[in-house]
């Protein structure tokens, strides 16, 4: 290879560095497009390459400095409905929203300089070295910045690939399995690139390896099948975020969801979505009791979600984000565990809690439901995983439910995020944990994105957004246990850390 002093590309970051840095802002707003809507999945390990090339150009602190940069266009791009939620829908003032959405995409851009550091300082300009400490460091920190902090594990690479035949992985490795999948075959084409002669044919089936391995671990059916049909329906009521606690539209939604459920009297399950009764259970009892009877007459077990106060831990009751079953020998309830920072809890001292109070805005903490809980069971003994918003996004967390659990249940309420690109993307990860899981999942929502996901993570339907909607599929139980379900993602990140700590130890310098 010739001298890096001969190759104006070489020159580029180290010389424009302003410029350069404007790419990699610009590489990151394109990288968005990987994920849903879009779903232009090839496009992820070509964005990559220019970002992973710099990391062998210029010095450890630069090279973060670029990846930072890529950080913040991705976020910043990709999760811009926290704008919608925090202001358009929680009447927060335009400031507020603005620091909150910009803060996040500055912190989750700081995970990333870690990661463009750790990747230039242990491959010493090196492209082998690069091949695998660039994807080893990368995942390790979207694996980190899933759970520091309470985690926000949103636009992990994998989830663009979830329809891609490197989706294939994920029921083995999980999605960070199909993140690091990705990083190898971008690394690998900027190998192929740099390197000459018998390295660069070492280089270029590297390339194609992990997405033609994917394609075939694609044909195995890691869980099976088993019983009879469940007809299954899913109610979505369609009322806007504006509208859906106004008290003159209470009775509406009610009698919508009664009446949707009495519609389909032949469906063994029917969920409804995240809180769907505006109220807590306290203030709706002759209500359920109502539709408690109707499901036991026709022999359904009804899902629905609700603030659930319950005093089983103290004199002065907690307020939990629930769901409850309706036609089982006995009420069961999951609980939300995985809380939401500033929408469902408030870490903020108590001053600023109160002058939170004073500018009417949220300022109440939900309590946090058991890291580990009795599955929900139906009618006819199926047990249900569950999920409530956005806790399907830690994978992780969910997997104590497996073997056991023969179909996954989200409940969702993405109208907080109005006609923006996140429910789609959420609809995307909720995709992601059927095809780790081997399962069928059900996922009801206020407004929409609703839908039935096959085991192999493939939408089978989809419900209108911001249109009230009811949807009957018939699907199945499923038994098994993929390799992810019982392992988790422990062997992608042991991988991860064995690779950067031999780099590391190679090196002979201390980090």
């Amino acid at each position: 290879m010739a001298s890096k002093d001969q190759h104006f590309l070489m020159l580029f970051a180290a010389d424009w560095p302003n410029s350069s840095r404007l790419l990699a802002f610009v590489l990151g707003c394109a990288t968005t497009l990987v994920f849903a809507p879009a779903e232009w999945s090839l496009l992820a390990p070509l964005l990559m390459l220019p970002l992973l090339f710099i990391t062998l150009t210029v010095s450890p602190k630069d090279a973060a400095w670029h990846f930072f940069w890529f950080g913040f266009g991705l976020f910043l791009t990709g999760t811009y409905w926290i704008y919608i939620s925090v202001h358009v829908f929680g009447n927060a003032a335009l400031w507020i929203a603005l620091l909150l959405m910009i803060g996040l995409s500055l912190i989750m851009a700081g995970f990333l300089w870690l990661a463009g550091w750790l990747t230039a300082r242990l491959c010493s300009g090196e492209p082998w070295h690069l091949f695998f400490v660039g994807p080893a460091a990368w995942v390790l920190i979207e694996w980190l910045r899933g759970w520091v902090l309470s985690g926000f594990p949103w636009l992990a690479h994998g989830y663009g690939q979830v329809e891609s035949v490197l989706g294939g992985w994920a029921p083995v490795l999980g999605v960070y399995g199909v993140s690091v999948m990705l990083m190898f075959s971008s690394a690998a084409i900027l190998v192929a690139i740099m390197v000459p002669g018998r390295d660069r044919v070492i280089a270029l089936p590297l390339v194609l390896l992990p997405w033609i391995a994917g394609a075939v671990l694609g044909f195995v059916d890691w869980t099976e099948p088993y019983g009879k049909a469940v007809r299954t329906t899913i109610v979505q009521a369609g009322v806007s975020q504006d509208r859906k606690w106004l008290p003159e539209q209470r009775k509406a939604t009610l009698d919508f969801y009664r009446g949707a459920t009495l519609s389909v009297p032949d469906s063994e399950l029917v969920v409804w979505p995240e809180v769907a009764i505006p109220a807590r259970n306290d203030q709706v009892q002759s209500y359920l009791n109502i539709v408690e009877r109707d499901a036991r007459r026709n022999g359904q077990t009804v899902l629905f979600g609700i603030l659930e106060l319950s005093y089983d831990r103290g004199a002065e009751g907690q307020l939990f984000n629930s769901v409850i079953t309706l036609g089982t020998d006995e009420r069961m309830a999951y609980r939300k565990r995985h809380l939401v920072p500033f929408g469902e809890y408030f870490p903020v001292p108590a001053g600023v809690r109160e002058w939170m109070k004073l500018q009417n805005l949220p300022h109440a903490d939900l309590a946090a439901g058991d890291d580990v809980q009795p599955l929900l069971r139906t009618v006819n003994d199926i047990q249900l995983a569950v999920a409530i918003c956005y806790e399907d996004a830690y994978g992780a967390e969910q997997l104590y439910a497996f073997p056991e659990a023969d179909i996954l249940i989200n409940v969702s309420n993405d109208a907080w995020f109005g006609d923006s690109i996140a429910p789609h993307q959420h609809l995307q990860i909720a995709q992601m944990r059927a095809l780790e899981t081997g399962r069928y999942a059900v996922r009801s929502t206020n407004t929409g994105i609703s839908a039935f996901i096959a085991p192999d993570g493939t939408l089978l339907r989809t419900g209108r957004q911001f249109d009230s909607d009811v949807m009957t599929t018939d699907i199945f139980k499923h038994r098994g246990a993929t390799p992810y379900s019982g392992v988790g993602n422990w062997p992608v990140i042991a991988l991860c850390i064995l690779i950067l700590g031999f780099f590391r130890i190679r090196s002979g310098t201390s980090l």
